[in-house]
């Protein structure tokens, strides 16, 4: 057969634009006083001009009781001709040395819309810095730095059209399974959590989980068309674990103790894509209270990426963490784990 003649193509380069903006707030120690406001620096842009502008937003003392003794930081999107804007971002405070400490980023490319801001609730302990003046506030001010990187600026060939973006149709996928799952339409089996019924999809089930998949390949000819009990799952936690399995999203793991109970489910049922989420959402939570219940969680379930951040946030702030009881239960229980 003859090839066929190529008589039109297209390139297309989808750029990422990367600037750091360096922010120097003077007379800093003083909003070290408990009461919860927000410092805003100039606003910047990657370019004069520039139609797309950002600011950084500074709260001393953090956003909410969860955070009141920390500083958070956040970057916001004031302006932009087409929303969204794709952006990963990164925080860091400079040393009186010009070293990078605290380096704190985003784990994902996240969307902006004008107005909307993202950032770390938790970035660095107040008391940590007015504590260590020489070192994070010479002459009392503190140089935060934020990197960004916009991602999605799409370029053609000079002279040629650019080609045309094809929808990716993955979404529709997902949300088509969702409503298979969400509706309970055309299921084969029930499972059955703590007396709750959850109707499901074998085929699914299977092809997602290699556990559910041995499991369907040895269920006895006499328990076909009967529920399968589940154990050892909290019914709230098994539906966000077959959210998953069905969308590949889990939109419920913003407390630590979901986040921690569904990476034990997922651990169980071989859901790797699921603990990344988890682990992920465990990185973000990390706080005293919780940092030593962290590294064991991240041991048992060989997290490697969470055991290093929870250990980084340790010594970080190691006066505050070894006096809480966790800290100490685990000295007792899992000295190898910092030893």
């Amino acid at each position: 057969s003859e090839d066929m003649e190529v008589t039109n193509w297209g390139y297309t380069h989808i750029s990422v634009k990367e600037f750091c903006y360096v922010w120097t707030i003077r007379n800093f120690s003083p909003c070290i006083d408990g009461i919860r406001r927000t410092i805003t620096s100039p606003v910047f842009s990657l370019e004069a001009n520039d139609e797309v502008t950002w600011c950084l937003r500074a709260h001393p003392n953090g956003v909410d009781e969860v955070s009141e003794c920390y500083m958070s930081v956040f970057l916001e999107l004031l302006s932009c001709r087409k929303s969204p804007v794709w952006a990963k971002y990164e925080f860091w405070i400079t040393t009186s040395q010009g070293e990078k400490y605290q380096c704190m980023k985003s784990f994902n490319v996240h969307s902006f819309q004008k107005n909307q801001y993202r950032g770390f609730k938790k970035f660095i302990l107040g008391d940590f810095l007015i504590s260590h003046p020489r070192r994070f506030l010479p002459e009392n001010k503190l140089t935060l730095c934020c990197k960004v990187s916009i991602v999605g600026s799409v370029f053609g060939m000079p002279g040629q059209n650019i080609t045309p973006a094809i929808k990716d149709p993955r979404h529709l996928l997902t949300d088509d399974l969702g409503e298979l799952w969400e509706n309970s339409l055309f299921t084969d089996c029930c499972l059955l959590v703590a007396g709750h019924e959850f109707r499901a999809h074998k085929a699914i089930l299977a092809a997602r989980s290699p556990v559910f998949r041995a499991m369907f390949e040895h269920e006895m000819e006499e328990r076909l068309g009967n529920p399968t009990e589940i154990h050892d799952l909290d019914p709230k936690v098994f539906k966000e674990m077959m959210g998953f399995i069905y969308t590949g999203k889990a939109p419920h793991l913003q407390s630590h103790s979901m986040a921690t109970d569904v990476l034990t489910a997922a651990d169980k049922y071989g859901l790797e894509g699921l603990k990344v989420l988890c682990e992920d959402a465990l990185c973000r939570n990390l706080s005293v209270e919780n940092a030593a219940q962290t590294l064991i969680l991240a041991d048992l379930h060989k997290r490697e990426q969470l055991k290093t951040q929870a250990l980084y946030f340790i010594a970080l702030h190691a006066s505050v963490v070894s006096e809480t009881s966790e800290w100490k239960s685990m000295m007792e229980t899992h000295p190898h784990l910092v030893g």
